[in-house]
């Protein structure tokens, strides 16, 4: 509104003098207001997409904005930003969230963020069969996964960009789930060499000297405790599926889990005092326990499975609907979507935990991947 200011000067003899002044107060400044949203935007590494901000704010007071931006991955998606014209550009596999910041002359502020995805980048190429359960070398040049390319399912090693795959079991039964030792000179699998029932052999990472190490029952899906001292795996022994543990030479089998369902797909904590898995007892969960057994503790609360430890235990991998999730190992939080649309499943970080290897029907066949971890 407007007002009228009057002051009036008077000396002792009661003599006045008046000066009046116009005051016009504004209404109170308004930040600026988000219009419609940004449709997420996926791009190959290299590829650009341009946003007009413009287009997406609206200032009640009509002030002229200006605009910044932010990625929250840059090892994803890179931004610039010249006058209202935003530039996002690929750099490698991975998922990032876009912020862009509009603000008016009195600095009132206003973001939306927009997914984008860089496509992750393919590591194997058919060859006649699916390709799938990559685990990394604990010196990340290297990285086993199981193929059908020969006809049935056997354990290759190929480096981290996809050359060089070189096949390192040759049988006529099935081989998989392929697991590194923490040193690096076994490779722990599955096989139903022996009667078509599955074992776990350890072998090593050039194929030599394949070792039996259980006997009896269904026994697959190794993992490797840190220390490289014991091995904890799936068995059907008990008229149940159940994570078992022995010693990394097969002796001393002990039964972790007690469950009337499915208890499977163990994976050890980097520090080696915990293990995740997946269980079905409420249709399909997530689960934290102690190496022993204890204190079994629900992560997720949806149908997840293939737990992945982060290489610095804060986080795990998973699948979810067939995409590729992480969340907070602490508390469940900060659940992010790593992949879009992908069909994927058996997430595998690298050792310096910048990058995640999974399988992926996106294309085909099931074939390898890599992605990049925010």
């Amino acid at each position: 509104g407007v007002a009228t200011v009057t002051i009036t000067a008077r000396d002792p003899g009661e003599l006045t003098a008046t000066q009046s002044v116009s005051v016009t107060v504004k209404q109170e400044n308004q930040a600026p207001q988000p219009v419609g949203s940004i449709p997420a935007q996926t791009l190959n590494p290299g590829g650009t997409a341009e946003i007009n901000a413009s287009r997406h704010f609206t200032d009640p007071d009509g002030d002229a904005l200006t605009y910044t931006v932010t990625s929250s991955n840059t090892g994803a998606a890179t931004v610039s930003v010249s006058g209202s014209t935003v530039t996002i550009t690929g750099v490698a596999p991975g998922v990032a969230t876009v912020t862009i910041t509009a603000r008016d002359p009195l600095t009132a502020t206003q973001s939306v963020s927009v997914t984008v995805t860089a496509a992750p980048t393919r590591l194997t190429n058919n060859n006649g069969g699916n390709n799938g359960e990559p685990t990394w070398s604990p010196d990340g040049t290297k990285i086993a996964f199981t193929t059908s390319r020969d006809g049935n399912f056997e354990i290759y090693v190929m480096g981290t960009d996809g050359s060089s795959p070189t096949r390192l079991t040759n049988n006529n039964a099935e081989d998989g789930s392929p697991a590194w030792s923490p040193d690096g000179t076994k490779i722990a699998f599955y096989t139903d060499r022996n009667d078509r029932s599955p074992e776990i052999y350890v072998m090593g990472t050039d194929g030599s000297s394949p070792t039996r190490l259980t006997n009896g029952g269904y026994n697959f899906q190794p993992a490797w405790s840190p220390d490289g001292t014991k091995i904890a795996f799936t068995s059907y022994r008990d008229d149940d599926y159940e994570i078992y543990v022995m010693d990394m030479d097969g002796s001393s089998p002990t039964r972790l889990t007690n469950n009337g369902g499915y208890d499977g797909q163990p994976a050890w904590s980097p520090d080696g005092t915990k293990i995740a898995f997946y269980t079905d007892r409420d249709g399909g969960r997530l689960y934290v326990m102690g190496t022993d057994g204890s204190n079994p503790t629900r992560l997720t609360n949806n149908p997840d499975g293939s737990p992945a430890w982060s290489p610095d235990g804060t986080r795990i991998a998973f699948t979810r609907f067939a995409e590729i999730y992480m969340v907070n190992v602490e508390d469940g939080s900060g659940l992010t979507r790593l992949t879009p649309n992908a069909d994927a499943s058996t997430p595998a970080w690298s050792p310096d935990g910048t990058q995640i290897a999974f399988a992926s029907t996106r294309d085909g066949p099931y074939e390898i991947y890599v992605i990049s971890v925010p």
